[in-house]
């Protein structure tokens, strides 16, 4: 027995150096490893770039993405200090590009470099530099040409610099980020079309450039640019028929996060519109686009749900006794995008997804208050607009819940199932993390299924004939149709209706599952085949979260007995098939195709579908739920036309599987 090792010495202690800081956690700066993270690497430098413009030094930036997954940044500013720097007695190139949390960007109070600058923490240059395979910069300033390369998060060969005559300053980056650091490289094109487009609405002025290398050496080339930044985004979104006329509130203000902190500038600028037909919240912060909103997306949300609400008591739009207006029946009409600077900014993380100053929500809840107010009073067409459209999106909200309790009420009862729902075969356990329901293709099928369960712990419910297609019917049919709600019953944790806005779960609890495993039975046949994938579709449709959560599986029931005299076998497909009749050589034996369920014996079923020690279960776990919604929709939705052209070109590949005699 090999001997451990028990004690935890002072030598355990290691500490990471130099660019393995990054290059062995890179998740740490980037958000994660994967392509994700290498996304945000790009973003970094592409920071520096945007901070300079803002800053008025350059109106155009130029990203170039090379065909071997190489990038390239760059502008025109007023080129990255990388010579010697007495203060710090260094090179500036090394506290740039080989240190952490280095940088000309921490005291931004002073105004001296940057008034509102989008990278603050002095991470960014040098991380996407240490995870990198190579990294080339070169910079023009103060009538010199710099050049640096890196390898691997090294550099090497030192500063070059010589003289040059070109009057433009500027900095290019060029790298490749490093396949030993992320686990994916190859950035799509879309992530720069998004990221560059959204830089453009929010640094008004500023020329995006983005060009991509096709495979023959030439270079596809898109512009972005956005004149009035942020207000002609909204109009791009909305389109032109629209409640209300677009909006542009922007304003300064000085605070600080708490009276000990220090004072720091907050620029806001707001634009929106109200639409019946588009709706979107997008917020972005010294150009950092904020997924996850924060701050601003608070102030949002109380400022407009407090105005409007204001609005419709002042002018007695509400019912007797009526509820109020929450935020939701506002952004179901609005369009709005809000790009705020700060001088000091408290970020959730370094991947920007989101921040927490407590004075920039504050102060841009007061400053949307205010505007909202005086709007309203200077456009009482356009108020009495916006109120009655949230109050039709309100009493919607309401209806489509009293819909959804009431379909609740209807699918999940308290009396015994077994009584309630016909011909359930519950079992005898109470422990959730022992129960499976086996959902089975007809009476035949369920004689067979009792004989061979384990009473203890599997119940059985089966299914009479093909159910409705949940994919083309509306959720009054599918409501009606008993098969379905029997076993909506049965599962116990009601239904997830979409709206056709968004999903919402209200009429759903996974707590009241009553099942561990929810198990597909059905014949070895086209007939079974199809049954099985209307059941998965009703999963997919109504409970899409017992699928990704794991809950639901398939029992494989095998295609070929093969009986020697000493043993049957049972194949699942045709190679295992060969792999058993290589495995019993020159043996006698017989072959047969499987029966169907409801023919099998009891302990031929128990073996081969039921005991949890011989099964074959296949757990339904779709990796990617919009190419399975999209392959549902296929096979069994409304284009015709669709899927004709889908079995034209794909049919050759099942050709084997069909059952044609």
């Amino acid at each position: 027995m090999a001997n451990k090792k028990q004690d935890y010495a002072n030598d355990d202690i290691t500490m990471l150096k130099g660019a393995d800081r990054v290059r062995k956690r890179p998740a740490v700066i980037f958000g994660s490893d994967g392509i994700d993270g290498c996304q945000h690497s790009v973003f970094e430098i592409l920071s520096n770039s945007i901070d300079e413009a803002r800053e008025g030094h350059g109106d155009k930036i130029i990203v170039t993405k090379y065909d071997d997954n190489s990038i390239e940044v760059q502008d025109f500013g007023r080129g990255c200090p990388v010579d010697y720097n007495q203060r710090e007695k260094r090179y500036n190139w090394e506290l740039v590009y080989c240190e952490l949390y280095a940088g000309g960007k921490f005291d931004n109070n002073s105004g001296e470099n940057y008034s509102f600058a989008l990278g603050l923490n002095g991470l960014g240059a040098c991380a996407t530099q240490y995870s990198s395979e190579y990294m080339d910069v070169e910079v023009f300033r103060d009538g010199y040409k710099y050049d640096l390369h890196f390898e691997k998060g090294e550099n090497k060969g030192g500063l070059k610099k010589e003289e040059t005559k070109q009057k433009k300053t500027g900095t290019r980056t060029h790298w490749k980020p490093d396949l030993d650091v992320f686990t994916d490289i190859n950035i799509d094109k879309s992530f720069f079309e998004d990221v560059m487009k959204k830089q453009a609405v929010v640094n008004p002025g500023v020329t995006f450039l983005l060009r991509v290398q096709r495979n023959d050496g030439t270079f596809e080339e898109q512009t972005f640019f956005y004149e009035n930044g942020i207000a002609d985004y909204v109009k791009e979104i909305a389109g032109e028929d629209t409640l209300t006329n677009v909006q542009y509130f922007t304003g300064d203000r000085r605070g600080r996060d708490r009276a000990d902190k220090d004072e720091y500038k907050v620029k806001l600028g707001v634009s929106f519109v109200f639409s019946n037909k588009v709706q979107t919240l997008e917020y972005f912060h010294n150009s950092s686009f904020l997924s996850h909103g924060g701050s601003p997306d608070d102030a949002v949300r109380s400022a407009f749900t407090s105005q409007i609400n204001a609005y419709l008591k002042n002018n007695n739009k509400y019912n007797k006794n009526e509820k109020p207006i929450n935020f939701q029946d506002v952004a179901d009409c609005l369009v709005l995008v809000s790009s705020s600077f700060s001088t000091q900014t408290s970020y959730a993380n370094q991947t920007k997804k989101a921040i927490t100053n407590k004075f920039i929500k504050e102060c841009m809840t007061e400053f949307l208050k205010h505007n909202l107010e005086v709007y309203f009073i200077e456009n009482p067409d356009e108020a009495l607009k916006i109120a009655e459209q949230v109050l039709v999106n309100k009493r919607s909200r309401e209806s489509a819940e009293t819909s959804r309790l009431n379909i609740k009420k209807k699918l999940q009862g308290t009396i015994d199932l077994s009584n309630q729902v016909q011909k359930f075969v519950d079992c005898r356990s109470k422990d959730l993390s022992r129960r499976e329901l086996y959902i089975v293709e007809g009476d035949s099928a369920l004689g067979s299924v009792k004989l061979a369960r384990d009473a203890e712990f599997q119940a059985v419910i089966p299914v009479r004939g093909k159910i409705l297609n949940c994919l083309k019917a509306d959720y009054d049919k599918i409501f009606k149709n008993e098969i379905i709600t029997d076993l909506i019953k049965v599962l116990g944790c009601g239904v997830e209706v979409n709206t056709g806005k968004k999903k919402d779960l209200s009429a759903f609890n996974l707590d009241n599952l009553r099942w561990n495993k929810v198990v597909i039975c059905t014949d070895a046949d086209v007939d079974g085949f199809q049954i099985r994938t209307l059941i998965l579709t009703m999963l997919y449709r109504l409970t899409p979260t017992l699928i990704e959560k794991g809950y639901v599986y398939i029992a494989e029931s095998p295609l070929f007995e093969i009986t020697t005299k000493d043993k049957t076998y049972f194949a699942y497909d045709e190679p295992e098939k060969d792999k058993i009749l290589k495995m019993i050589g020159d043996k006698s034996f017989t072959i047969q195709r499987s029966k169907g369920l409801g023919e099998n014996e009891a302990d031929m079923m128990s073996l081969t579908t039921m005991n949890p020690e011989t099964r074959r279960l296949i757990k339904v776990n779709p990796d990617d739920v919009e190419m399975t919604q999209w392959m549902f929709n296929m096979l069994l939705g409304d284009d015709l036309a669709g899927r004709k052209e889908f079995i034209t070109n794909n049919g050759a590949d099942y050709l084997e599987m069909a059952d044609i005699s």
